[in-house]
């Protein structure tokens, strides 16, 4: 059942009190542009909503809330373990102002064996499927994933090729050359041995290190009374690796799949570390990091991180966290909802787990302590770019273009934006330039400004409080053109437009700082604002070439290609696929290329002399 007070300008609390009840659920603040700034949960609402509006004890942050909310509304629940669950929901949702949300939003990758003859070993995100494979992880990390199936390939040569690449080639590739692949796709290897090759690193993929190297070393005997010692001496290289890769585990000895973690909370900024372990084997870490915008603690922000995290991705049998936690029974009863095995969540651990807990927390320490110093830094910088500047206040938004091509070809412009927390990555935009003469800059930064303003002119709150230009006085007038003529300036008056210009020597750290009036500042070299424009410069710049770069790739990777009569998409797919990319169909002769289905002599030819003529 949903409740509500009138909505008046000022929020009459006794009214509101006056007909709440004292069951479990779930409550949303409300302010004056009917927007969800808090979601809660309680299991007494009418006590639990009535601690904000004491007379006493009240701090600034909690002060700021109640002064926003017009009307509250709240939902009650059966149980507290249910209000726990929708509470959750409600924040992923809504997106609350004053809750913290722990950003995760990608699917945790696994590796996968394919169910083929001849198992390939890949890289695969989404929900586990039987039928596509099997699966080990989720690893915490795309990197983590890669650093594993790099010892794997290097240790038992499992192929990582397409099938397509597997039926249709018809010589080795790189791969064997450099001993990362024992070749199945051209018969170097039987079925039988290649499925040794598979147990061995299941083996390892389960965390059964000493049993795989109990394996080996009777292998590497076995070579041995053969008289074969070159293979001896392989496996014995392998037993070798194989220990050193066991020695740098965060932790061995485990059972099972458990999850780590631990939580530092210093200056309203928080660091959450994962550590994931499966089948007793660390599979890595992962740092979630936050600012406070409520009074809170370490376990409130475990508990909020449970439940988020848990919510989207499979638990362990196990978590270990690194403070206890007041409503341990009800996270675990929700936590148990979610999740089809039972979930056990601790604090209190001895022995190898209490060794690992003290990593985990000096790790979370350690990875605060570098944020916070980051941040810091990012801090003192703005707060010279006040100084200098004469501004009123720091700059809460920032937001700088650059124009990236080549002889006119495959025009690119960035944008990055940051905040007063650092680069807010998830707001880059890069933009096509068409329809200008190659080149022409001064009409690419046009073109980029019309595009990103004129959709915010309805939205002041989406403007920067301050815009860089990558370049002279001329692209800053285009800038100051473009805005003017889309009426920013009176939209949001506080806006300030920088042009950032190579100084005389054209070296980097003699920038010349523009201003609107076309006069350059005078900024001391070792200024922190100026370090904190070029910062910002130089990533508007390496954002925008990457992105021309990819573009110009791919134009001339399909123009080859393309051009060429016969030369359909199918074909096409044929060719990269069965030579590994373009590069590869670059290095084909005509006969070689003759091998791929539908092609003839005479297109064969045409492809060769594409590429040598």
């Amino acid at each position: 059942m949903s409740k509500a007070v009138p909505q008046t300008d000022k929020f009459d609390h006794k009214e509101f009190l006056a007909h709440v009840n004292g069951l479990p659920g779930v409550y949303r603040m409300i302010d004056r542009n009917d927007k969800v700034i808090y979601v809660g949960k309680a299991k007494n609402l009418k006590k639990r909503l009535a601690s904000y509006f004491r007379q006493t004890g009240l701090s600034t942050r909690i002060l700021s809330l109640v002064n926003n909310i017009k009307r509250i509304e709240v939902i009650n629940t059966r149980t507290e373990s249910e209000a726990l669950l929708l509470e959750n929901d409600l924040i992923k949702n809504l997106n609350p102002r004053y809750n913290i949300l722990f950003r995760d939003d990608k699917s945790y990758p696994y590796i996968c064996l394919s169910n083929h003859d001849f198992p390939r070993l890949t890289v695969f995100r989404g929900k586990p499927d039987k039928r596509k494979g099997t699966f080990y992880g989720p690893f915490p990390s795309a990197g983590s994933v890669r650093y594993t199936i790099n010892h794997v390939q290097r240790l038992f040569q499992l192929r990582n090729c397409e099938d397509s690449a597997l039926s249709n080639r018809t010589r080795a590739c790189l791969q064997y050359q450099i001993k990362r692949c024992t070749g199945p796709c051209v018969g170097h290897t039987d079925k039988a041995s290649y499925q040794r090759q598979i147990e061995q690193a299941q083996l390892f993929l389960e965390g059964q290190s000493s049993a795989l190297i109990d394996q080996q070393i009777e292998l590497m005997e076995h070579h041995a009374e053969a008289l074969d010692y070159e293979q001896a001496a392989q496996v014995r290289d392998r037993i070798d690796t194989l220990r050193r890769i066991t020695e740098k585990q965060f932790v061995t000895d485990f059972h099972g799949d458990i999850d780590i973690i631990a939580c530092e909370l210093r200056d309203d900024f928080s660091c959450i570390q994962l550590f994931m372990i499966r089948n007793g084997t660390s599979l890595g870490n992962k740092p979630f990091y936050n600012r406070a915008k409520l009074d809170t603690d370490a376990p409130s922000l475990i508990e909020s991180f449970i439940m988020q995290h848990y919510s989207n991705h499979p638990a362990p049998g196990e978590i270990i966290v690194s403070h206890d936690l007041e409503n341990l029974a009800v996270l675990t009863e929700s936590l148990n909802q979610l999740n089809p095995a039972r979930i056990r969540i601790t604090h209190r651990v001895r022995d190898k787990r209490r060794h690992a807990l003290e990593s985990a927390i000096v790790n979370a320490r350690q990875a605060l302590d570098s944020y916070l110093l980051s941040a810091s830094l990012l801090s003192k910088r703005l707060q010279n770019l006040v100084e200098i500047l004469h501004l009123e206040n720091p700059p809460e938004r920032i937001e700088c273009f650059d124009i990236s091509h080549t002889m006119g070809e495959a025009t690119k412009a960035s944008c990055v934006v940051f905040g007063r927390e650092g680069a807010i990555k998830s707001e880059y935009r890069r933009y096509n330039i068409k329809d200008i003469e190659p080149g022409d800059d001064y009409a690419a930064m046009r073109q980029v400004l019309q595009r990103r303003y004129e959709k915010r002119q309805a939205m002041p709150e989406q403007l920067p409080d301050m815009i860089l230009i990558d370049g002279g006085k001329g692209q800053l007038g285009i800038a100051l053109e473009v805005l003017e003529g889309l009426n920013i300036p009176t939209i949001k008056p506080q806006l300030r437009v920088f042009g950032v210009a190579k100084g005389a020597e054209r070296r980097a750290g003699y920038e010349d700082i523009i201003d609107e009036e076309m006069a350059a500042l005078n900024f001391p070299l070792d200024s922190p604002a100026l370090l904190l424009i070029q910062q910002i410069r130089d990533e508007a710049h390496r954002f925008a070439i990457t992105g021309h770069r990819q573009a110009r790739a791919k134009a001339r990777r399909r123009s080859r290609l393309e051009e060429i009569p016969g030369i359909g998409v199918r074909k096409r797919q044929m060719l990269l696929n069965t030579f590994g990319g373009l590069q590869g169909v670059q290095s084909a002769g005509v006969e070689e290329l003759m091998q791929i289905k539908g092609i003839n002599r005479e297109t064969a030819q045409a492809i060769y002399d594409s590429f040598h003529g």
